[in-house]
């Protein structure tokens, strides 16, 4: 058969590690509380013999209230990395050039490959975060999109408002800028950019969001963005149609009108995590701050090592070879494990 290279030679997307019975699993992120008695409530009552709404309308009519737009500038999909890769390949051609931090979200390289693109990874600076400077002086004629990803992931760490605002006075007025916000709702850093509040004031900039972490819908892949028309529409344009299921629409919109409890849940887990963060310095961890319902653990070379004695232990992390591993802040339960095991690894090391 004859097959594009390129895609062949590609590794595909690595979910995070499943866990045995005896393990925690803390390597994909997600939200520890169960799903709220509303949400399975209108999961219950869903029609899956019949087709979705194709536009999402009711939740794109909630969330354009929210964000102060019409409802023809929010776009749900099947998760935010599934708009994600629309935005792509709605601005990128063969031989065009994506511009992302480097580490950053998994799925940017290969998300930007499959669209037929060119990556442009630029380096995290050496205190883990977005180097703006270096991402601007990476756009090039052939550059189309750029991707920021704040809070970072793997990393946690923001890119502050006044940066991304000096960012966007330097690109191209005509280059699409993605703000990945995923973990927006964890976000604690008052100077760190919120992409709700600059919304309309750049009509190259897309904001992009998702229900899968703070509202715990991670199973049912619902995600949005909000942008300038024109670009919503591009991206609409490449969506699969029907994507977004009824029972992820019914879902949102629940999760939607109980939102102060979800958050409430969200702010027990920014508890543990800054407790979590704080002991692990104490036992003398060098971390970078972070903003996500994860913490970053720069293992280096030593990563592959440190992640199978963790597994052992008990401790499932998402390990990124040669660079280090992201432990999720999750289940309460997992928490005196989890310090015990990584105090003993800082030690040896």
């Amino acid at each position: 058969m004859r097959l594009r290279d390129e895609i062949v030679a590609l590794p595909a997307y690595r979910q995070g590690r499943q866990a045995s019975a005896d393990a925690f699993k803390l390597s994909s992120n997600e939200n520890p509380f169960p799903a709220h008695p509303a949400v399975m409530a209108a999961i219950a009552d869903s029609s899956p013999n019949r087709y979705p709404d194709a536009t999402a309308l009711a939740v794109r009519e909630r969330l354009a209230e929210r964000h102060g737009v019409d409802p023809d500038e929010v776009i749900v999909g099947a998760g935010s990395v599934s708009i994600l890769l629309q935005l792509i390949q709605a601005s990128c051609a063969p031989g065009d050039e994506a511009v992302y931090a480097w580490r950053s979200f998994e799925a940017y390289p290969l998300l930007t490959t499959i669209a037929g693109a060119t990556a442009v990874p630029v380096p995290l600076t050496p205190d883990f975060r977005h180097d703006l400077a270096a991402m601007a002086a990476a756009i090039t004629e052939r550059t189309r999109i750029v991707l920021v990803c704040s809070p970072n992931n793997p990393t946690g760490t923001t890119v502050a408002a006044d940066e991304f605002e000096a960012f966007m006075r330097v690109v191209p007025k005509n280059l699409l800028v993605v703000l990945d916000e995923a973990y927006a709702e964890f976000v604690r850093d008052r100077t760190a950019v919120n992409g709700s509040e600059l919304i309309g004031r750049y009509p190259n900039l897309v904001v992009l969001r998702t229900f899968s972490k703070a509202y715990g819908l991670a199973g049912l892949r619902a995600g949005y963005a909000v942008g300038h028309r024109a670009l919503i529409d591009a991206a609409r344009s490449t969506q699969i149609p029907l994507s977004v299921t009824e029972v992820a629409q019914r879902a949102m919109l629940a999760a939607l009108d109980h939102e102060d409890e979800l958050l409430a849940q969200v702010d027990e887990l920014v508890v543990l995590r800054d407790r979590v963060e704080t002991e692990l310095r104490e036992q003398g961890w060098t971390i970078p701050p972070s903003e996500g319902n994860f913490v970053w653990l720069p293992t280096g070379d030593r990563t592959t090592e440190v992640a199978e004695r963790f597994e052992k232990a008990g401790i499932i992390g998402r390990a990124f070879p040669g660079d280090g591993i992201r432990i999720s802040v999750a289940e309460h339960a997992s928490v005196p494990t989890l310090l015990r095991v990584v105090g003993e690894v800082v030690r040896d090391l």
